[in-house]
């Protein structure tokens, strides 16, 4: 099933604002997906395109500096944070 270009849109904007919500904390991809009832394999879809565009940063590593094996946290990036807070 094919998701039109403006659904599409309405979902990222809804991974932004969730990420926007609790930052600077990053969020796995699975915990976005549980947060706004999304499929985790699509959410990841969405956020590798987000970081195409910038605006969302991969964490690779954990808070004591060993790399995941599979997985990835992720959190705005400081200049898509600025544009929300200003929007706010």
């Amino acid at each position: 099933m094919k998701i039109s270009k403006e659904k599409r849109n309405k979902i990222l904007e809804q991974i932004l604002a969730y990420l926007y919500s609790i930052n600077p904390k990053p969020a796995f991809a699975a915990h976005i997906a549980r947060e706004i009832a999304r499929d985790e394999e699509f959410i990841k879809s969405l956020l590798i395109e987000l970081k195409k565009k910038e605006l969302v940063i991969e964490i690779k590593k954990n808070s004591k500096g060993i790399d995941y094996v599979r997985r990835s946290r992720w959190r705005l990036s400081d200049k898509t944070y600025e544009v929300y807070k200003k929007h706010q």
